[in-house]
């Protein structure tokens, strides 16, 4: 009939769509079925029960499917890391079940055990190990710099950024001069804190580095900014501690300052594991550093009333001990092992201008120590915009050193940008190395002059 009614086409499409509209209602009906033997008939097997059934358990599946999201969003994710608290993330507290081994507080405090022989069994140890030499040449002994800093985070957002600073710098340095480094951030003795937390970390590692000639210890907060200086190790052939400072201000004044423990050198030997020993017992925090202050604020020029201090201390120590300890030991004063930033980071462009690296005095200073400044601390004892501002000329004061030697240098010693100084070239052997530094291994086996 309706090939009567309708063209052959239109007839062609109304089958196909009575064949798909049969199919769809199969379809729906099997669903029905499959729900009704999965889902239950409801209470009484009644439409009305199914459909509140279906319904029931399609709101509980997607429920279970927002789970998860519910689960994520009640942890408070933060991705902002200003906003975090980082002793939530390592607790000084916390314990690993086993007792720490405490001193006896009725004996008087010590490094450690008394060794008497270091020098036998150092020597020893050198016998059965030809391999390592404590001198990598006739006049170049091995050494070893040592710095660190506190375990904690800086308390102000600026200072760490300054320590890896100062980290960069005294990596550069010691790669130039064939020197090794050991970074500390660990704490070994808790009674030791502030000052003296340098002192346990000296005395590990010159009992447990035999090969090591010299260790040098290195404040932080000093910078070195003399990239081309080497030390004159031959002048100190017959001393065990090198310091900074001045026979007069020390051994005539007992002046406070007469010296500076920021920057020395300490020979691996038994008499610096004597002095170690010496010196450690004014140390201790609490009533024993605060007594010992009293006494070296009474007895040394100049001296504020504080805490005692490792500084003052070994003032106290060689000015009133001279015949014991003066003849091993070298304060320095013609180069500038320890140089305070206050006389020389204004004259750094008199310095460009007039000198060259290598110096290592007042023309080129070899170290500019930012004592005071405490860049990692919430106070200083200068305005902390001078401080940063001098601390960041002094850093790339030095780093223009480093990155000459592959032609670059800052635009100014304000600005960390940086600048071609030279063009490129097919025999880049053949450029000239100023200063010396690009192949420093021909400098490690270099005679030091005295």
């Amino acid at each position: 009939m309706l090939d009567r009614v309708l063209s052959p086409r239109s007839v062609r499409n109304a089958h196909r769509f009575i064949r798909n509209g049969k199919l769809t209602l199969l379809c729906l009906i099997l669903t029905v079925i499959v729900l009704r033997a999965n889902l239950g008939a409801g209470k009484f097997g009644t439409p009305e029960k199914d459909l509140d059934e279906i319904r029931e358990t399609l709101s509980y599946i997607r429920r279970r499917r927002a789970e998860p999201r519910r689960v994520l969003e009640s942890v408070s994710i933060n991705n902002n890391y200003a906003e975090v608290d980082v002793s939530k993330i390592t607790k000084d507290d916390e314990k690993d079940g086993m007792d720490e081994i405490k001193r006896d507080p009725s004996q008087p405090y010590t490094l450690g055990p008394k060794i008497s022989n270091w020098d036998e069994q150092r020597s020893d140890w050198l016998k059965r190990n030809p391999g390592v030499r404590s001198f990598i040449t006739e006049h170049k002994p091995r050494v070893l710099l040592v710095t660190g800093s506190s375990p904690k985070p800086c308390e102000n957002p600026v200072g760490d950024h300054y320590l890896l600073k100062a980290i960069k710098n005294k990596i550069d340095y010691c790669r130039l001069h064939g020197i090794e480094i050991f970074y500390n951030m660990a704490l070994l003795d808790a009674e030791m804190a502030g000052f003296w937390a340098k002192l346990p970390l000296i005395r590990k590692l010159l009992l447990s580095h035999p090969e090591v000639e010299f260790l040098w210890w290195m404040d932080s907060d000093a910078l070195f900014t003399d990239m081309a200086f080497e030390i004159p190790f031959d002048r100190y052939k017959d001393h065990n501690l090198v310091l900074h400072g001045w026979n007069e201000m020390v051994y005539d004044q007992k002046n406070w300052i007469g010296l500076n423990t920021g920057s020395f050198l300490i020979r691996n030997c038994q008499w610096s594991l004597e002095m170690l020993d010496t010196w450690a017992p004014m140390g201790p925090k609490g009533s024993v550093r605060d007594e010992a202050g009293k006494v070296l604020t009474r007895e040394l020029k100049g001296r504020p009333v504080f805490e005692a201090d490792d500084q003052s201390a070994m003032v106290y120590i060689l000015a009133t001990q001279r015949e014991k300890w003066g003849d091993k030991v070298y304060l320095e004063n013609s180069y500038y092992l320890h140089g305070y930033w206050g006389i020389l980071v204004d004259r750094y462009e008199e310095m460009i201008e007039n000198y060259h690296p290598g110096f290592g005095d007042h023309r080129w200073p070899l170290v500019t120590h930012f004592v005071g400044c405490k860049p990692c601390g919430k106070f200083g004892d200068y305005p902390v915009e001078r401080c940063l501002k001098q601390m960041e000329r002094a850093f790339i004061f030095a780093d223009n050193q480093i990155l000459q030697m592959y032609g670059f240098v800052h635009v100014s010693l304000g600005s960390r940008k940086v600048r071609r100084i030279r063009n490129e070239t097919s025999n880049p052997l053949e450029v000239r190395d100023e200063l010396g530094l690009l192949h420093p291994v021909f400098k490690a086996v270099k005679k030091a002059k005295s």
